[in-house]
């Protein structure tokens, strides 16, 4: 086997490499073009994507449950969880306790009710999350009418936009969320379970697995981390407004799914979330530095993610998938079934 064909191989099982090439490609590009790109200002990007990684760990683990699943919810909860921090903190860093907890409360809340819609009443993920962005987007409007000013806590200020030796605080919280994500895929029960449920529903259900459980869980998960981003994304522009959270909407699955997590389930990778978000944000700056109007970086922006979906969606066409036993089968044939699992 060559070098190239080796590399290949490897690259199939650490998709992740191919937004970090990206990655370091533009932001040569962009140095050359510019002169004036640093490792400064790369870590300026980074600390953009820090927020983008954190909704986006969220949005990969629904999108890895399968059948298509995606978290349309995610905008209108970062978007009220900067809203309601700034309604129970109030400025002051006594309240900081208090904020948290509103923000985790919401997210277990809005992940409860797209769990109920999905899972409870069999109403697709896509059609359910967007209709639970709705409703939160009332609450958000009712929110900013209540909103007596822009007060933010100086200690969540310094988490948001502080550094340590020149490193984003933001940036290794990422990096944090990032580790816990790739050890809960890859050395847990609940990892291996969301990959089985991800690969082949049928055959996890023979298995004795919960299917119901493993997406619920997910979707908590999606929006208790889309919540904290949003506390911490108010902190660190100073304040809320109205559709704060949209960009991350088109952006959070753009960064899953660039980063190499299967957009029809059973495989993540929390790595190739965190480079794809860094280089989404590159891919920002770079139509920022041309001049591009928003509308246009949006239409960029899209087709970028109609471009991936259609490679991810050609490469599951072309792989093998487990076969799902018959009603009636053997014990023997449901032990092999099982047994077919992803590890």
């Amino acid at each position: 086997m060559n070098a190239l064909s080796a590399f290949t191989v490897w690259a199939q099982k650490n998709r992740w490499i191919w937004a970090a090439i990206g990655v370091l490609l533009l932001w040569l590009v962009l140095s050359v073009v510019t002169n004036r790109f640093s490792l400064s200002s790369l870590s300026g990007i980074v600390l953009s994507a820090s927020f983008l990684t954190v909704v986006g760990i969220g949005q990969m683990f629904v999108v890895t449950t399968g059948r298509g699943n995606i978290d349309l919810s995610v905008a209108s909860v970062i978007t009220l969880s900067a809203f309601v921090a700034l309604l129970t903190i109030k400025g002051q860093d006594a309240n900081l306790a208090i904020g948290v907890t509103a923000a985790v409360l919401l997210g277990l809340a809005v992940g409860l009710l797209n769990s109920l819609l999905v899972v409870g009443l069999g109403i697709p993920a896509i059609i359910a999350t967007l209709a639970t962005g709705y409703v939160l987007a009332t609450a958000t409007l009712l929110s900013n009418k209540a909103i007596p000013g822009f007060a933010v806590s100086p200690a969540l200020k310094d988490l948001a936009t502080g550094r340590i030796s020149g490193v984003p605080i933001m940036a290794i919280i990422a990096i944090l969320g990032v580790a816990a994500a790739s050890f809960v895929l890859r050395y847990t029960v609940f990892g291996q379970l969301l990959s089985a449920v991800g690969q082949n529903r049928a055959a996890a259900r023979l298995a004795a697995i919960s299917n119901g459980r493993v997406i619920a869980a997910a979707f908590i998960i999606s929006s208790v981390l889309a919540s904290l981003d949003g506390l911490l994304l108010g902190a660190y522009i100073g304040g809320a407004f109205l559709e704060m959270g949209q960009p991350y909407l088109l952006q959070s699955i753009a960064a899953v799914v660039l980063g190499g997590t299967l957009i029809f389930g059973g495989s993540a990778t929390a790595l190739g979330t965190l480079w794809a978000s860094i280089l989404l944000i590159l891919i920002v700056t770079t139509m920022q530095i041309i001049g591009l109007p928003p509308g246009a970086q949006d239409i960029v922006q899209g087709i970028v993610v109609i471009f991936v979906l259609a490679l991810a969606g050609r490469q599951a066409l072309a792989r093998p998938t487990t076969a799902e036993p018959a009603d009636g089968a053997t014990p023997k044939t449901r032990a092999k079934a099982a047994a077919s699992l992803p590890e």
